[in-house]
């Protein structure tokens, strides 16, 4: 699949259940409820509204991805 498709699938996904996310103070990636440190930039304030989730998500959504993350480096 290709990025752009994958990105459109991950942002259909936080839609469903924004409340299930909270987006990065430090680096604006979207991560679950749960996580306690950003897997991207390591950041620890977050904003759980419903109203920034949808926001940041039709954002990356429409813009290529430009985080380097863990696996990118295997």
């Amino acid at each position: 699949m290709s990025d752009s498709k994958e990105r459109l699938k991950q942002a259909a996904k936080i839609l469903e259940q924004p409340s299930d996310y909270k987006v990065c103070e430090g680096c604006g990636s979207i991560v679950t409820v749960r996580t306690f440190h950003c897997p991207s930039c390591h950041g620890y304030r977050f904003d759980e509204t419903a109203e920034r989730v949808t926001a940041q998500a039709h954002l990356l959504a429409k813009r290529k991805a430009n985080s380097v993350l863990s696996s990118d480096m295997a």
